[in-house]
């Protein structure tokens, strides 16, 4: 493992949270009729990530797009014949949409929606740690900017990163990982792979605390513990099941529990409620309570994200993806070795017959 003090990496400035005007019924559905007219007036598909807003992936579903994970969003704009994409997310979503379709148009509801892995992790320190270390594969979380990525030799998503890490060591390859410590360290404690971290973290999952689930997990004895990995360890080892947005999302739908205590960002309830309703859903605490904590489980980002500037987007078309040509053509390689290796051994995707995660 790096030292994390070896590596400085630039304080990240966490925005307030944006507090959108609470729509009447009447008005949120005039909207949404015309933000549907929008999309299907510009061949225009929505495709929005778990942690947004419940309207939007609700709004996504109804208009013929997709409510997934990063990976899922990845293939999904992939294969969509939409001529622009829509994604409700963060920056590097966006991002990956325009890496993998350049021929498309890609539009976000705001530019700025950014995240706190990507903020830490400069392309251009990121490249001389790099340097320092050429003996290793250089694999890079999704949660990363296009440039870090066209550094990279493998890009992955927190549902296909423990494979790919157990590819990577079996052929006795050396890692280099980054940007999220937490998420590398869990997945170096898995496999026992010889692994260097760069310092990052989630602003979000950083502020889930061991001592506090521990006290709610004593208050719900029967609840089972959901944690994403971006966690810190002392989260990670009270799980019942630990795993990306997708997998946390089937544990409930599959697990005998009444309850669920879970540790991840809270814009994931709307899919577990509607996948099964009959659930009780507890958010998993935070450092700290109302104004002392930064993110209180929810990004500060991805809530950039709503209905009313998507209708903004679809008029004036003024928040555009656009990567550097040369960029885009090296970032793609390891994101389309990402989606090769998921296809190859029927990693995500949706199947016949199961439930839309």
């Amino acid at each position: 493992m790096s030292n994390p003090q070896a590596i400085r990496i630039p304080v990240v400035q966490v925005p307030p949270h944006p507090v959108w005007p609470v729509l009447p019924p009447e008005e949120k559905a005039d909207l949404k009729g015309r933000i549907k007219t929008l999309l299907a007036g510009q061949n225009a598909v929505l495709v929005a990530h778990y942690y947004t807003d419940g309207d939007l992936q609700e709004l996504a579903e109804e208009t013929g797009g997709y409510v997934a994970d990063s990976l899922e969003m990845a293939r999904f704009g992939s294969e969509s014949p939409a001529s622009t994409l829509v994604v409700c997310g963060v920056r590097f979503m966006g991002e990956t949409a325009k890496i993998l379709n350049p021929e498309k148009r890609v539009l976000m509801p705001n530019l700025a929606a950014t995240c706190s892995l990507d903020e830490g992790c400069p392309a251009d320190l990121f490249a001389s740690f790099c340097d320092q270390h050429p003996d290793h594969a250089v694999v890079v979380y999704a949660n990363t900017s296009a440039a870090v990525k066209a550094r990279s030799d493998w890009v992955v998503t927190s549902s296909i990163a423990l494979p790919v890490v157990e590819h990577l060591q079996a052929q006795g390859q050396k890692v280099l990982w980054a940007p999220d410590k937490h998420l590398g360290h869990y997945i170096e404690r898995i496999t026992g792979a010889e692994m260097l971290l760069w310092p990052g973290a989630c602003v979000v999952h950083e502020e889930f605390k061991g001592f506090a689930l521990d006290r709610v997990r004593r208050l719900h004895p029967g609840a089972a513990v959901l944690v994403h990995p971006e966690a810190p360890d002392e989260v990670v080892d009270q799980a019942d099941v630990v795993g990306s947005t997708t997998q946390l999302i089937k544990a409930v739908l599959e697990m005998p529990n009444r309850e669920f205590i879970v540790a991840t960002d809270e814009g994931i309830f709307w899919k577990m409620h509607q996948l099964a309703p009959d659930k009780k859903l507890i958010a998993a605490p935070t450092a700290g309570v109302g104004a002392t904590c930064e993110s209180c489980a929810r990004c500060p980002w991805m809530a950039m994200n709503a209905l009313q500037n998507l209708e903004q987007v679809l008029i004036t078309g003024d928040q555009e993806i656009e990567i550097d040509p040369d960029i885009r053509a090296q970032a793609r390689l390891p994101i389309q070795r990402m989606l090769d290796f998921a296809r190859e051994r029927g990693i995500g995707g949706r199947q016949a017959g199961t439930p839309k995660l």
